[in-house]
């Protein structure tokens, strides 16, 4: 016998991005949005503000740091970094995701820069991080969304470093601890850990970094939307609540409405414990199923926000498995980026309630014996 489960989540939706809203989110709570209102008035530009400094509070993030919101999600934000501050210097870039591989695409291929280096590996593996010349600058992702392999901690970057560290760190801030002093630049967008909405991204800028602006022009023209600096000065507007085109004031309202909720929980470490709490779910249900595993199989470099799995099915019938997930409404949007090696993908971040995930898991079980047959 193959008895279905008899509950299940109460929030089914377990996709990588846009991510799960927070427990108890409700409509309501962005009733103060001032909506029809310009964002350049002192009213919209203060809830912007509020959301930057919203950000640094919760983070952590060095005063001397600027925070701006910019277009285009955390995929334009780490590109006005590199239109921006790349050139100057030879670049190295870590690859061990599909997003890390399309930052070194840009780089090589629409940049056109020629002394790059390109340090990679497989999905599920991290690569050789001791091969970084920190004299050149370094373009790299602390989580890979589309692999569950992560950076496990800063250590591997000198302080005394010459060149720039450029992180994208989308799925990594909010659930990991990431070492500010470490990086030049952050960039990540509001629709990750805390599961707010999407096309606005946040660019993170050390005093390192607003140097290298001012004191370097790249050779290539830069469209308005990616341009940070006038007359040889940084646009500091862009990161005290100015932004460079019309934000979503619905959208801003949304993710200050998630910030509440993570100071409500105990902020950042209770948000990092969260999505930890979610991992170690997964792994004692991996543990006791043999025909599944991690993509990542290093405990060290396992990601706790985009858990990625591999399952001993051929692919059309793990389809099957995926399908029946979603027709019984027990989980949506768990199947592995389309770029990397066919299996699952649960979103673990820290919005995702342990018992939902739980309760998915067992139906996957279900699904899984119901589509090999087991009795």
């Amino acid at each position: 016998m193959n008895p279905k489960p008899e509950a299940k989540p109460k929030n089914p939706n377990f996709s990588s991005g846009p991510c799960a809203k927070y427990p108890g989110y409700s409509l309501e709570a962005l009733r103060e949005a001032p909506l029809g209102r310009s964002h350049r008035s002192a009213l919209g530009r203060s809830r912007l503000v509020e959301s930057i400094e919203g950000t640094r509070e919760l983070l952590g993030i060095p005063e001397e740091y600027l925070i701006g919101i910019v277009p285009a999600s955390d995929t334009g934000a780490v590109e006005m970094a590199l239109w921006n501050l790349l050139g100057e210097r030879a670049v190295d870039v870590v690859c061990f995701d599909s997003f890390g591989r399309e930052w070194a695409y840009d780089i090589v291929e629409q940049l056109k820069l020629r002394d790059v280096r390109l340090i990679s590996a497989g999905y599920g593996l991290l690569p050789d991080l001791s091969k970084i010349n920190f004299n050149h600058d370094l373009v790299f992702t602390w989580n890979g969304t589309t692999s569950g392999v992560k950076v496990p901690h800063g250590d591997f970057i000198p302080h005394d470093r010459g060149g720039l560290t450029i992180c994208d760190a989308t799925s990594a801030v909010f659930a990991m601890e990431i070492p500010w002093e470490k990086l030049d630049v952050v960039t990540f967008s509001w629709q990750k850990v805390l599961g707010g909405e999407a096309a606005h991204g946040m660019l993170v800028l050390s005093p390192r970094a607003v140097q290298r602006i001012e004191q370097y022009t790249p050779s290539w023209p830069l469209p308005k939307i990616f341009r940070l600096k006038k007359g040889g000065k940084l646009l500091r507007g862009i990161f005290e609540g100015s932004t460079i085109n019309t934000p979503s004031m619905l959208c801003n309202e949304d993710y200050l409405a998630a910030l509440q909720w993570a100071r409500s929980i105990g902020g950042l470490p209770a948000l990092i414990q969260r999505s930890e709490n979610n991992l170690k779910a997964m792994e004692d249900f991996v543990a006791a199923h043999d025909w599944i595993h991690f993509l990542a199989s290093d405990r060290e470099i396992r990601s706790s926000t985009s858990v990625c799995l591999t399952v001993d099915l051929p692919q059309e019938r793990l389809k099957k498995v995926i399908a029946l997930m979603a027709e019984e409404q027990a989980a949506y949007d768990i199947a592995s980026y389309r770029e990397a090696p066919p299996g699952l993908r649960f979103w673990c971040g820290a919005t995702v309630e342990r018992s939902d995930l739980q309760l998915a898991l067992q139906w996957l079980r279900w699904a899984y014996n119901e589509v090999t047959g087991l009795q």
